[in-house]
């Protein structure tokens, strides 16, 4: 089973839930406010993905933080800031179960799903 994990208020998670939804590709959506985020679950994508691709640093919730945070994060600050808001993990992160996908372009859930 495909799991999609974001927050449901999301632009980009609503373009890409049309996108799978339209195709008629069955998933899970996991909104990390209301279903929480698990620390464990969190490193491990970090230690596949990288926390530097994890870690939206576009997004309002980046810019709202105290700018010491932000000069000083490193991978241990980075889980930590994403725990205590989900808000900065780039969305939508998409688990195949055996492949996890950040972000949402058109072209690369093609390919991903002609496989």
């Amino acid at each position: 089973m495909i799991t999609m994990y974001g927050i449901k208020n999301c632009d980009t998670i609503k373009k890409a839930r049309k996108w799978l939804e339209a195709r008629g590709i069955d998933y899970r959506f996991h909104d990390y406010r209301a279903d929480g985020l698990d620390e464990a679950q969190l490193r491990g994508w970090c230690d596949e993905l990288g926390w530097e691709q994890l870690l939206n640093k576009r997004g309002t919730t980046w810019r709202q933080l105290p700018d010491a945070v932000k000069a000083s994060i490193d991978g241990d600050s980075a889980i930590q800031v994403m725990l205590d808001n989900p808000a900065a993990i780039k969305r939508p992160l998409l688990d195949s179960g055996a492949q996890r996908t950040l972000g949402f372009k058109e072209a690369e859930y093609q390919t991903l799903f002609a496989e």
